[in-house]
């Protein structure tokens, strides 16, 4: 118990000295990056774990909630503390509690009285040739049965007094094991305090450098105004914008586009022209010349003339199908599109793109003296959180807890080495009566196994062989010591019994299921004025409610200080990290934030003008039917590949001579006109087919078209006109609210960290539970109980032993008399022949 008040009072100096370190405001900020503090390693584990030996504790632990089922005495344990226990009249209670441990007591008590009068009165006993100290076995028919009961009995209970020899030793050892490891432990519970301690400053330092951090990332963003602010506001108006400008400039490309199409069109017009001329002067004379071919007076002759007739008739295909003369030329269009032209609307369009595009480039011109205000007002909030770092005097203020961990660990170290020199001389006691216990059942063993070989049922009592009597030898022997020992042992087995159970039951189970802090928690228990004592020392305001327990389990999950200790009742964080105040100072720099952005204009009159004029020029109202029509037709009426081949076909049916010669250059000179001059023009007309066909549908709907973009240019110019300025607020309070932000999530971390994370005094929970759970209970009580239920079993199971021995040792001795019998007549009478007297 004042072990455990030990450490709850160094808990409570952790607690004064952190109080004491008075206004621990840190105003920093966090950025869009994630802040963690860095993390503490910790040397000592936060549980203990026995290992294969535990099996056995938890054996001793059954054991001792059979002796003692009551609860835990909250009430007994508060009159104490309270100083109002009164043993005449609450002893009744005790007794209540304790009556398990009581009972054992007094049996062991007992067992200690009598075994040494009854070892006494024995052998006595034995000295008058009673009790078995004759040494004469008298023959029964159930003899050897008895033998082999007695020598079996033994045999299981002496196996049972070797199990709890063996749990003996075994708890010696790792008595001593764990006595050996109590410096480590210690050592590393006192460093992980140390890298407690130590580590606060270094954490608030590091909370402190986060502002830098969060500053740079504000002045970056702060910099970077002109993408940051400027770019969303651009971005907010081009969905608007750019589709208004790309119709325009598309428009100026499609006017250039119209006037190349219209020369292109109108020049192939003139080429197509020529070349239908060319081609009719070209059928003329081919047409001429066939007609005085067939002047021939051959065609004269009957056979002749019907193919000569029939070729005359056929020359009127020979004749131009098309009429290009018709089609009206396009020099006009032409020209109204060049005066169109004159404007050059493509940068007209180019300077409303720049117009538009500037407007981050005038943001920033324009907040540069609220940039400069807003970075003075950060570089303010900086110097102030320098300043509370610079007079938070935490390392002077823990430098006394500081030296009383060393006084503690001064006083470990020296006491330390007189607590290892008498673990060892407990330890030689231990292993004296686990070596007393061995030696007994060493006998008994050497008994059964002497008795048991040498053994021959052929042998009278009083012939028995040298080694059966050396084993009943052994078991009296063994019973002798029995008799000197087992007192002994019982007194060590009671005081250890009495002083561990009570340890295990008081200490250790209401430690670990926290009923002790309870207990320590009740109100006005360890002062009658306080009501709760825990805040009483750490804020003298006992009303809060601070108790052991809670800051037990805090600091068990690792929780600050702060928090565990309620700190805020003394000086509370929020008031002097005031977020909102720190935050409107921010926020009132960019309230007065003037960005004006009215003079852009996406297109000038003259360029409104040029769309105008290009709608009326009239390019819709070509009548384009008409070139489509003529265009379509065929260059000839006939097909001249297949006119000179029938040409050639019926020249072939006509007799050798001039006509039939006259007829075939003909045939060859109009397929040479195919050849070079009708293929090369049905090629141009149909590519002008479709440039004007092309032109049709790009001049189709010009009107509307161009209305259309006038139409969305106004609308563009009306939303810059009217909404500009809104999109201009909620853009700078979206940029400052990003600037805000940094430092709320910042200044929240700093508060989150100091109310939760600096500072875990988890380390201390640890070493509470090192000095209670892990070395006391574990280290010291459970060996010990161990200890005591081991020997304890093996004491008592000497005595039916003992008995059991002093009954085979007579099956195995050698006697000085026997029974014998004779036959008569009328039946066996037997007599006891005497030799001598001997007693053991």
């Amino acid at each position: 118990m004042a072990l455990l008040l030990g450490f709850l009072l160094l808990l409570l100096e952790l607690c004064r000295n952190t109080l004491s370190l008075g206004s621990r405001s840190s105003t920093e900020g966090t950025e869009v990056l994630e802040l963690e503090l860095p993390a503490t390693n910790y040397e000592t584990k936060d549980s203990y774990k026995a290992g294969p030996i535990g099996g056995l504790f938890q054996i001793v632990h059954i054991f001792l909630r059979v002796v003692q089922p009551n609860d835990f005495p909250e009430d007994i344990l508060r009159k104490i503390l309270q100083k109002k226990f009164d043993l005449s009249t609450d002893y009744e209670k005790i007794i209540y509690y304790e009556i398990g441990v009581i009972i054992c007591a007094v049996l062991g008590l007992l067992f200690v009285i009598l075994m040494p009068l009854v070892g006494f009165c024995f052998g006595l006993c034995r000295c008058c040739n009673k009790c078995g100290g004759e040494m004469h076995q008298r023959q029964k028919k159930n003899g050897p049965f008895l033998r082999k009961c007695f020598a079996v009995s033994l045999l299981v209970i002496s196996i049972f007094i070797s199990i709890g020899i063996i749990y003996g030793f075994v708890a010696n050892h790792h008595l001593r094991a764990q006595i050996e490891k109590t410096r480590k432990l210690a050592d590393s519970n006192f460093r992980d305090l140390r890298t407690l301690l130590n580590g606060a400053p270094a954490e608030i330092s590091y909370i402190l450098s986060q502002y830098t951090t969060t500053k740079e990332k504000a002045f970056s963003d702060l910099d970077n105004v002109k993408s940051l602010l400027g770019g969303g506001i651009h971005e907010q108006l081009r969905p608007k914008v750019i589709p208004a400008l790309d119709d325009i400039k598309a428009m100026a490309e499609a006017i250039k586009e119209t006037k190349e199409a219209l020369l292109n069109v109108n020049n192939t017009l003139k080429e197509l022209k020529k070349s239908s001329a060319q081609l009719n002067t070209s059928l003329s004379d081919v047409k001429r010349d066939l007609e005085q071919s067939l002047n021939d007076p051959m065609c004269s002759a009957p056979p002749v003339a019907t193919t000569c007739n029939n070729i005359r008739t056929s020359l009127s295909q020979l004749d131009d199908n098309t009429n290009m003369d018709q089609l009206p030329s396009l020099d006009k269009p032409i020209d109204k599109i060049n005066d169109i032209l004159q404007t050059n609307l493509s940068s007209l369009v180019q300077q409303g793109y720049k117009s538009f595009n500037d407007i981050p480039e005038m943001v920033k011109n324009q907040t540069t003296d609220i940039i400069s205000d807003v970075k003075s007002t950060l570089n303010s909030i900086g110097s102030d959180i320098e300043s509370i770092g610079e007079q938070i005097p935490i390392q002077d203020q823990l430098s006394n807890f500081m030296g009383y961990i060393n006084d503690t660990e001064t006083y470990i170290r020296r006491n330390l080495p007189t607590l290892e020199e008498y673990d060892s001389y407990r330890w030689l006691g231990g292993l004296v009566v686990c070596c007393l216990l061995t030696l007994v059942v060493i006998f008994y063993y050497l008994g059964l196994l002497c008795g048991t070989c040498g053994y021959d049922r052929n042998a009278t009592p009083t012939r028995r062989g040298c080694v059966s009597n050396t084993g009943g030898i052994f078991l009296m022997v063994g019973a002798g010591v029995s008799f000197l020992i087992c007192w002994i042992l019982m007194t060590i087995v009671v005081l250890t019994f009495v002083v561990g159970a009570n340890v295990e039951k008081l200490l250790c189970e209401p430690y670990q299921n926290r009923k002790l802090l309870q207990v320590l928690d009740t109100p006005y228990l360890l002062n009658e004025n306080w009501k709760h004592y825990l805040s009483g020392m750490v804020f003298n305001k006992p009303d809060i409610n601070l108790t052991f327990e809670q800051v037990y389990s805090d600091c068990k999950e690792n929780k600050g200080i702060y928090g565990t200790l309620k700190l805020e009742n003394s000086y509370n964080i929020s008031e002097h990290l005031n977020i909102q105040e720190h935050a409107g100072n921010i926020s009132n720099d960019f309230q007065n934030m003037k960005v004006n952005i009215d003079n852009i204009v996406l297109l000038d009159e003259a360029g409104r003008k040029n769309l105008m004029d290009f709608s009326f020029s009239g390019i819709d109202a070509i009548n384009y039917n008409i070139y489509l029509a003529e265009l379509s037709k065929a260059p000839t009426k006939a097909n001249l590949l297949s006119f000179a081949d029938d040409l050639e076909v019926k020249a072939n049916h006509l007799p050798h001579g001039s006509l039939k010669q006259s007829l075939k250059n003909n045939a060859q000179t109009i397929r040479t006109i195919h050849r070079s001059e009708v293929i090369p023009l049905e090629q141009s007309m149909s590519s002008v087919y479709q440039s004007i066909k092309e032109l049709q549908q790009k001049s189709s709907g010009l009107g509307m078209k161009v209305t259309n973009t006038l139409s969305s240019l106004d609308s563009a110019q009306d939303f810059l006109t009217t909404r500009i300025s809104s999109v201009i607020v909620e853009e700078s309070q979206k940029y400052g609210n990003t600037i805000v932000g940094y430092f709320e999530r910042y200044l929240q971390w700093v508060k989150i960290s100091i109310t939760e994370k600096i500072a875990a005094c988890k380390p201390v929970a640890t070493a509470l539970d090192s000095a209670v759970d892990v070395f006391l209970c574990s280290y010291i009580i459970d060996p010990m109980n161990l200890f005591w239920f081991g020997i304890g079993k093996a004491t008592v199971f000497l005595l039916p032993a003992l008995i059991f021995a002093v009954k085979l040792a007579k099956y195995y001795r050698r006697m000085d008399s026997e029974d014998v019998y004779e036959d008569m007549e009328n039946g066996n009478i037997g007599f006891h022949r005497h030799h001598s007297t001997q007693t053991v």
